[in-house]
């Protein structure tokens, strides 16, 4: 029985830290993919920005709060009540207009969690999204990825919005 303990114990301990560092360089590496959406979101930069997704269409959804959604009717007046859960637009068409804004443009992202075996990999985290020093909206954001032969892709992104009761300041 004691062999049987021994031999269980040295077999755990070999494979363990194995398996871990298989874990952490996953990790790592969407840490990477994190920083580099961040800084693609700074730099106005298309190209790095679509390259950090497995394909052009992917899930990109929000789920829009009922304040929100509250306030968006009264800054625009009568129009119809907008939906709670929206597609806006493609990862393309957020990069492209980013890219057009006058405005430094900068998503944050605070309490990242990353769960990973190496293949398959779950992100969320809180985000703000910014344009200048104005925090335009905010919530919780998660992302899937797989591992490919040309590194970690993103193929869903989800989030909740919640927008900024104070509007934006006006340019003179």
């Amino acid at each position: 029985m004691k062999r049987l303990i021994f031999i269980a114990s040295l077999f755990v301990s070999i494979c363990l830290p194995a398996s871990a560092q298989v874990a952490d360089s996953g990790k790592q590496q969407i840490e990477g993919i994190i920083e580099a959406f961040r800084t693609a979101i700074i730099n106005k930069d298309k190209e790095k920005f679509m390259q950090l997704f497995l394909r052009e269409e992917i899930t990109w959804i929000t789920s829009v709060t009922e304040r929100s959604r509250d306030l968006t009717m009264a800054r625009h007046g009568n129009k119809p009540r907008p939906p709670k859960i929206d597609v806006p637009g493609t990862p393309r068409e957020f990069i492209g207009a980013i890219a057009a804004r006058s405005e430094r443009s900068e998503e944050t992202f605070d309490n990242v969690r990353i769960d990973t075996d190496g293949e398959v990999a779950q992100v969320w985290f809180d985000y703000v999204f910014k344009l200048d020093d104005y925090a335009g909206n905010w919530g919780k954001e998660a992302w899937q990825l797989v591992r490919t032969d040309a590194g970690w892709k993103i193929v869903s992104i989800i989030w909740s919005t919640e927008l900024n009761p104070v509007p934006p300041p006006r340019k003179l």
